[in-house]
């Protein structure tokens, strides 16, 4: 039980440090926005990791699957069972 209390603690502190975060990525875009490529789990975590709260790809919900366009979405992180939050994510044409 306390291994279990320590990690929900640890993902409420996660979650206080990204609530109201918003990351930008930038990617290859053609004129109409559409991507080349997508932004996926993977991608969305190293960003986030790399504003400094570590976040794994397993965390991130996409339930429409991975971003294939250029502009702002609102992303939920699933920290733990009991803890979500969500981000802001920009996607920029590069």
């Amino acid at each position: 039980e306390k291994a279990a209390a320590e990690k929900l603690a640890a993902a409420q502190a996660r979650a206080e440090a990204l609530e109201g975060a918003s990351f930008t990525i930038s990617s290859k875009a053609g004129e109409e926005g559409k991507l080349f490529g997508s932004i996926g789990v993977r991608d969305i975590a190293e960003a986030v990791s790399a504003g400094g709260t570590e976040v794994e790809k397993s965390e991130v919900r996409l339930p429409e699957g991975p971003l294939r366009t250029v502009g702002e979405f609102d992303i939920e992180l699933q920290l733990h069972t009991d803890v979500e939050v969500t981000i802001k994510l920009a996607v920029v044409a590069e």
